[in-house]
């Protein structure tokens, strides 16, 4: 396990790595060391890429988004998709100039991409400018890494995998009102489709102690919507000395003291549970919103996706859940031409879409990842015939969130106003649920909450706020 003494910062070790690189760092380039960090994927990618700025600044970098003029460049990736992998090969190739311009400069690539060991022989033989490799993990070792490398030391591979989880690192957050808190790592459930568990590795959650931590230094800072983050956060507790699960968890979050809303994503069908729900539905402080990704309708489908529900059981559920949170946004995620696939198994995923009536969805083509079960499963369906399915389901979709819309107009909700709209003197704000909602008012009310009534819609709600 990880065994980290300080309470906040750098793990000790690391720390006399940080100083040494900001002393050798500005002695090299004659100027205070920048760095540009480029993010691709998820949520809990943007989360990990706001700890490395935090570790890149304990080191004396200045953040820049100037890929030209940073003296160390960084790409977090994502390996969900092939097309994300295409575009991160795009972006390190085009550093081969900026390395030619001064050899001194560093190139990185971590993240789920990189964690894969044919990725990281490809960029080991394919572009040798780039210095630095590691994985999901690990990334607490930057400062050794980056000081090795710049003393002198040879290009590293840090693709190993850790137990635990380094607590109290810095941390550079993007935003200032609405900001991300991963509460665990890692996944167990190895979807046939899914190269999430063999790049992020087993599930580790937090203690329950950093994480409230966390959350009170993020509402000290002003934060009023805070984002709990985890492959599964329904699996929250697992391998924890404590007894504790998320639902507790979400209690204990929304026990903390000030005026702030609590979100969570992603959670797994076959874990969310009746208390789950109950606790949204008893918190006015989280969030009327549930993420829960059904994938496909199909019972056959989803069993080759091995996803330990049934259509019925997802279906329970979310009877459940509107009967217990009427006002709820449902949104998830659907998988379409899965191999195998037939159309009468995609037919069931639409008549699902149907019975639900989801707010959106986040919908995909199937995409083979090289290492997961299902890349070797015959998959006889052409990419022209899945795209006119995936095409019937946007179409589907698109009538059932327009009818969501104007089911909504009329009613009052009460909105997190985060900055201005594009019309002059109006502001733009979000929901409760997943929607944008825009109207007049002074810019004293960005960064707080305003209950607006929601009059129509062109793009984002529009609407009028009610006297306080």
């Amino acid at each position: 396990m990880i065994d980290f003494t300080r309470k906040t910062g750098l793990p000790p070790e690391q720390e006399g790595y940080a100083r040494r690189v900001a002393a050798l760092a500005r002695e090299i380039y004659g100027e205070t060391p920048k760095a540009c960090v480029v993010t691709f994927g998820c949520q809990q990618n943007v989360s990990d890429s706001e700890r490395i700025k935090g570790i890149l600044i304990a080191m004396g970098y200045r953040l820049t988004e100037n890929q030209q003029e940073a003296h160390f460049i960084l790409f977090n990736t994502c390996a969900v998709r092939e097309h994300a992998e295409d575009r991160v090969y795009g972006n390190i190739g085009r550093t081969k100039l900026i390395k030619q311009e001064n050899p001194k400069k560093i190139v990185a690539v971590c993240g789920c991409m990189a964690q894969r060991q044919s990725v990281a022989d490809k960029i080991k033989n394919s572009y040798p400018y780039v210095d630095l490799v590691f994985g999901t993990q690990g990334r607490h070792r930057l400062p050794e890494w980056i000081y090795s490398r710049l003393a002198g030391g040879g290009r590293r591979f840090e693709l190993g995998m850790e137990d635990g989880v380094p607590e109290n690192l810095p941390v550079a957050r993007d935003g200032k009102l609405r900001g991300w808190l991963p509460i665990m790592y890692g996944c167990d459930n190895f979807c046939t489709y899914c190269i999430v568990p063999y790049v992020r590795g087993r599930e580790r959650s937090r203690t329950s102690a950093a994480i409230l931590d966390e959350a009170r230094e993020m509402i000290a800072a002003g934060f009023k919507e805070i984002t709990l983050l985890g492959q599964n956060v329904n699996s929250y507790g697992k391998g924890l000395e404590e007894d504790i699960n998320f639902a507790e968890l979400l209690r204990r979050v929304c026990a903390i003291e000030g005026d702030f809303r609590v979100r969570f994503m992603t959670s797994h069908p076959k874990d969310c549970t009746k208390e789950l729900i109950d606790v949204i539905r008893d918190n006015p402080k989280i969030s009327r919103h549930l993420h829960l990704p059904f994938q496909s309708g199909s019972d056959r489908i989803l069993k080759q996706m091995n996803r330990r529900y049934t259509r019925a059981r997802y279906l329970e559920l979310i009877a459940y859940v509107k009967e217990q949170i009427p006002d709820v946004a449902l949104t998830s995620d659907v998988i379409v031409g899965f191999p195998g696939e037939t159309y009468e198994d995609f037919a069931q995923t639409l008549s699902l879409i149907r019975e639900v009536r989801f707010d959106s969805l986040f919908t995909f083509i199937y995409s083979p990842r090289e290492g997961t079960p299902a890349a070797a499963l015959p998959d006889p369906v052409s990419r022209e015939e899945k795209g006119k399915w995936f095409d019937e389901l946007l179409r589907t979709q698109e009538v059932i969130g327009k009818e969501n819309i104007r089911r909504r107009i009329g009613t009052t909700c009460r909105v997190l106003c985060d900055g201005k709209a594009t019309a002059e003197g109006w502001l733009s704000g979000h929901t409760p649920g997943t929607a944008v909602a825009e109207f007049e008012g002074e810019e004293s009310l960005i960064g707080q909450f305003v209950e607006v009534e929601l009059t129509g819609f062109d793009n984002a709600y529009q609407g009028k706020v009610i006297e306080q």
